[in-house]
């Protein structure tokens, strides 16, 4: 595999995961900050930053911190921003800081305990996501096994104890509530593990014998035998007319099942689950036939991604009725892209879906360290000081001490036309250094800010 190669899985699977491969990884705790911008006191047009920053203090809602467990009591203004919503994205600034995921998993227990909400929604494979969901409504299986095994290759950001720890919480709270359980699902169209063709062929021989042959010849052959980095790695580097003949086989199943009739009661429930696998299956074949040497069918391979990560949390709103936190990065669940390389994201998808029943939440740092991967490959700690002047953090993190919630619908005008000018932003993926400027309008691309000062890299289970 080409270096090139080697990287672009991980680089578009996960947010801004790109790697500038003439430029050297940074080691252990090295620092690097986002190119700087020249300082002004005017922070928009006709805007003083002191006018501003003043504004943003009297808005914004002081939050406690992070830690998930506790009191509640500090996000009832959020639950009010979030209000009757069923569908809330939450992003992160990161895909490697502790702080982050525990702001999620402390939102999730709110929105659980106080408002209703079900399910979570990760950025991991569907079929990762049916095998944690398991885990957590019926505790079939080891934790620990199954995020070894899952948390792999792009997505082996997740293998880390924040997010064990929220599993675990889910497990602990359907224990006390068998009833009425929470769930956990994977939207991402990244892999498609052997557990869903196996469901997809089981459901055909239970209801369809006479389709048993037929399927079992489209899927011949498509079944991972190797664990999911392996498995995705070796996928990508089989010829595109290969993987795009793969995709016609899985569109064929697919097809297939739409076409028979789902039946009623117990009949019609498991042919819309064998559906939705056998979609799931699809969407990964579909996605990865796209050629990725090619940077504007990347940039499509991106916009499909986007779809189908929304497609999929819509179907789950659909056939469950459950309201779902879906946890992304910020790129993805804002309303804005701010990158060519993501031309339409799955915040935009939302909203196209739910309208206002969809709330966009985007993260943002002052200074802190995260876990991310460099042009090696290797999962290393790095960390960015405090953001310069010019920058959206700057003016934020001078609006109050420590951490708060703004929502940035309802902040004074001089606030809202600060936030609608794009700004150099904090906004790191899977992989560093990146060297690209993003700039940003966090007004345009987010309904709610969390603003923490600083923030600390993620305890990393995975191999390096």
């Amino acid at each position: 595999m080409t270096p090139r190669r080697a990287v672009v899985l991980p680089s578009v699977l996960l947010s801004l995961g790109a790697v500038a491969l003439s430029t050297p990884a940074v080691g252990d705790e090295g620092a690097r900050t986002p190119a700087s911008v020249p300082a002004s006191r005017a922070t928009g047009p006709g805007q003083p930053e002191e006018t501003v920053v003043r504004a943003i203090g009297r808005s914004a809602h002081t939050l406690r911190g992070t830690e998930p467990g506790g009191s509640l009591r500090d996000l009832g203004a959020l639950g009010r921003m979030v209000g009757r919503a069923d569908v809330v994205g939450l992003g992160e600034a990161t895909h490697g800081s502790r702080d982050f995921f525990r702001m999620k998993h402390r939102l999730f227990r709110y929105l659980a305990e106080e408002k209703g909400f079900r399910t979570i929604s990760l950025e991991l494979p569907w079929s990762s996501g049916v095998r944690i969901d398991d885990y957590v409504v019926n505790g079939e299986g080891r934790l620990e096994d199954i995020a070894r095994e899952e948390f792999q290759g792009p997505y082996r950001a997740w293998h880390n104890q924040d997010y064990l720890d929220l599993i675990e919480w889910m497990r602990a709270y359907n224990r006390r509530h068998p009833h009425d359980p929470v769930h956990f699902t994977g939207n991402d169209m990244g892999h498609a593990g052997p557990e869903l063709y196996e469901r997809v062929t089981g459901y055909v021989a239970r209801r369809h014998p006479g389709l048993r042959e037929r399927v079992a010849g489209l899927y011949r052959g498509l079944p991972p035998s190797t664990g999911l980095g392996t498995y995705s790695q070796e996928y990508l580097e089989l010829p595109l007319a290969e993987r795009r003949e793969r995709a016609e086989r899985t569109g064929k199943v697919l097809e297939l099942l739409r076409e028979r009739p789902p039946g009623r009661g117990a009949d019609r429930r498991d042919h819309l689950w064998a559906v939705q696998h056998a979609r799931a299956v699809h969407q990964m074949a579909e996605g990865y036939a796209f050629d990725i040497t090619d940077e504007d069918q990347v940039a499509e391979m991106m916009k499909f991604r986007d779809g189908v990560m929304a497609e999929n949390v819509a179907w789950w709103h659909r056939h469950t009725g459950d309201r779902i936190l879906v946890s992304a990065h910020n790129t993805h669940v804002s309303y804005d892209s701010f990158d060519v390389r993501y031309p339409k994201t799955q915040g935009a998808f939302l909203r196209d879906t739910f309208g206002g029943g969809y709330v966009s939440i985007g993260f943002s740092f002052h200074r802190g360290a995260f876990k991310a991967f460099g042009t090696d490959d290797v999962m290393r700690t790095h960390r960015v000081g405090a953001a310069r002047p010019g920058s959206n953090e700057h003016t934020l993190d001078r609006a109050r001490r420590r951490d708060y919630i703004l929502d940035m619908r309802t902040a004074p005008r001089s606030v809202r036309d600060w936030l609608d000018q794009p700004r150099v932003t904090h906004n790191i993926g899977a992989g560093w250094p990146d060297p690209t400027e993003y700039r940003i309008a966090l007004g345009e691309a987010h309904d709610v800010l969390v603003h923490l000062e600083e923030v600390e890299a993620t305890t990393y289970l995975g191999t390096p």
